[in-house]
């Protein structure tokens, strides 16, 4: 397959087919989902394209899966913990499993759209951290087939609450 023939969508787009709402104001482009297409059972990988001044995800971190982004095209800007790196077409990025010391963020800074290759391990279920926003969720399949909860710390349940 040729990213240039695979199948995009707008990532607004995608929100809403999962029941939610982009801030566009902050966040834009549009995303190519290629491991499925082509067969791939342990590795997710897809193209995003993220539009200028913009972010395709906001900034988190995974409790078991690392990643790796590959910049196609454009330039930006990787949040990674508590430092920020700049990014231009060529270079390769490793984002490792762990807490928000390995928090990551891909942000355009560019004038023209930043092309980015994702792959990552695809373990589930997996539990991922939003630094910014303090919030946690809990993955186990690709939605909105499998189960997703997006919940914040404070809003946890007792574990014998109910039983």
């Amino acid at each position: 397959m040729n990213i240039a023939d695979a199948p995009y969508t707008d990532l607004a787009e995608r929100a809403r087919s999962r029941g939610s709402a982009l801030p566009q104001e902050r966040f834009g482009g549009r995303i190519a989902p290629l491991g499925p297409a082509l067969g791939a059972r342990h590795l997710g990988f897809n193209v995003t394209v993220v539009a200028p001044g913009k972010r395709a995800f906001p900034f988190h971190s995974h409790r078991l899966n690392e990643e790796m982004f590959f910049v196609i095209e454009g330039t930006g800007q990787l949040r990674f913990g508590s430092a920020t790196y700049p990014l231009r077409a060529g270079d390769v990025v490793a984002c490792p499993p762990g807490g928000a010391e390995v928090a990551h963020q891909i942000v355009n800074t560019g004038a023209t759209e930043l092309k980015v290759l994702a792959v990552s391990t695809m373990q589930r279920p997996e539990v991922c951290h939003y630094p910014d926003s303090g919030k946690f969720a809990v993955l186990d399949g690709t939605a909105p087939e499998g189960f997703r909860h997006v919940a914040r710390q404070q809003d946890s349940l007792d574990y014998w609450q109910g039983e």
